[in-house]
């Protein structure tokens, strides 16, 4: 089994929320949320909690599915974690497995690798019916996204998509891994950086931890993500975390998500569907991208109703994945008239356009800084 999490800070809630889940008898769990967001550390608390170890001892099976990519694949992974012979029907063989055991928690972690796919979406989904057929097995999975698969009768109330980490707890993270002698103005500054997505605090702190707070702020103005993204998979490198939510099959099958996730990448204060529909994007399906986007957590709803990406993930696209000229230009327009507007009724019409202006301040910055640059 997978260590328990030796720094877990802000996730009490969600622990507390799945452990109540566990009272109701072998419940059915999905850990959702963005890429880097604590999906798996929250896993692993729940596998070693006292109260998890003393109800399923020694039937705690934690399977890490990101190095399978079909169902047969997923099958014969299972199927080495549990010690059984290769047979010509690993599924059954699994299936049959756990049929004949005392009560079991089957963890799944990072099951989106073989879901997303639609190739074998329909498969996995048709496995997770037959394990979950079985009333004494507790099935727990994680996955990128805000989706859960189909044809399993997921435990209510549902765990929401874990978000970013309260500041205290993000500070709490940092200090743990970075220690306590950091000029606190520094130190703000870098947990701004990271958007408080714990993946980017622990690959950040541990930098710190090597280099002064302000060096690896002055490094980050020109290297931006690639700072944090020496390691060699999506829990040691920023960047590999984050190119594996967009390249995601379900982001490739909606076109324009991608140019819309560019746009989003430059406006640090978020869109609303409003300024969506009016700006005359040149993306047919912008609502469908919007969907796809936030099923796949890679952008999500402010509390102002406004269509946001976190910082860490604006950084990747601007460099890795510049918007263009022609996504752009549209948003510029508008907000270029919504000025022109400002100051042609200076003195009236302020109650209306002032707001609009003032949500989009940094967009605004931000356009004419890339306008300027062309």
């Amino acid at each position: 089994l997978p260590s328990m999490p030796q720094i877990f800070h802000g996730r009490e809630s969600e622990l507390s929320d799945i452990l109540q889940l566990f009272t109701q008898g072998a419940p059915r769990i999905a850990i959702l949320g963005a890429g880097g967001m604590g999906k798996t550390s929250l896993a692993r608390a729940v596998l070693h909690h006292p109260d998890i170890i003393h109800k399923y001892g020694e039937c705690r099976i934690f399977v890490a599915c990101d190095v399978a990519s079909t169902m047969p694949e997923l099958g014969a992974l299972i199927s080495n974690y549990l010690g059984l012979k290769p047979g010509k029907n690993p599924t059954q063989q699994i299936i049959h497995h756990f049929e004949s055991r005392p009560p079991i928690l089957l963890i799944l972690d990072n099951l989106e690798t073989v879901w997303e796919s639609t190739v074998s979406r329909k498969e996995i989904e048709e496995f997770l019916a037959l394990l979950t057929d079985n009333q004494h097995l507790a099935l727990i999975i994680t996955m990128r996204g805000a989706e859960r698969p189909a044809q399993v009768r997921w435990t209510r109330p549902f765990l929401k998509p874990l978000s970013p980490l309260a500041y205290d707890a993000a500070r709490k993270t940092f200090i743990d891994i970075a220690g306590v002698d950091h000029d606190i103005n520094d130190m703000d500054k870098i947990l701004h950086l990271t958007d408080n997505m714990p993946l980017a605090i622990d690959l950040m702190a541990h930098l710190v931890n090597s280099e002064e707070c302000a060096t690896v702020l002055s490094r980050w103005d020109t290297e931006k993500t690639s700072l944090v993204s020496d390691g060699y998979d999506r829990r040691s490198n920023l960047d590999i975390s984050i190119a594996l939510s967009i390249s995601s099959p379900r982001v490739a099958s909606v076109s324009g998500t991608k140019d819309l996730l560019c746009l989003l990448s430059m406006l640090p204060d978020g869109i609303s569907d409003l300024e969506l529909r009016k700006s005359s994007f040149p993306i047919h399906n912008i609502l469908e991208c919007k969907a796809t986007l936030l099923r796949t957590s890679l952008a999500y709803i402010s509390s102002q109703r406004r269509l946001k990406v976190l910082v860490p993930v604006q950084e990747h696209m601007q460099r890795h994945h510049p918007a263009q000229l022609l996504i752009v230009e549209p948003l510029f327009q508008y907000y270029r008239e919504l000025l022109e507007l400002y100051q042609k009724h200076n003195g009236t019409m302020l109650a209306e356009i002032i707001p609009q202006i003032t949500l989009n301040f940094a967009n605004i910055q931000s356009l004419v800084s890339f306008k300027l640059q062309q």
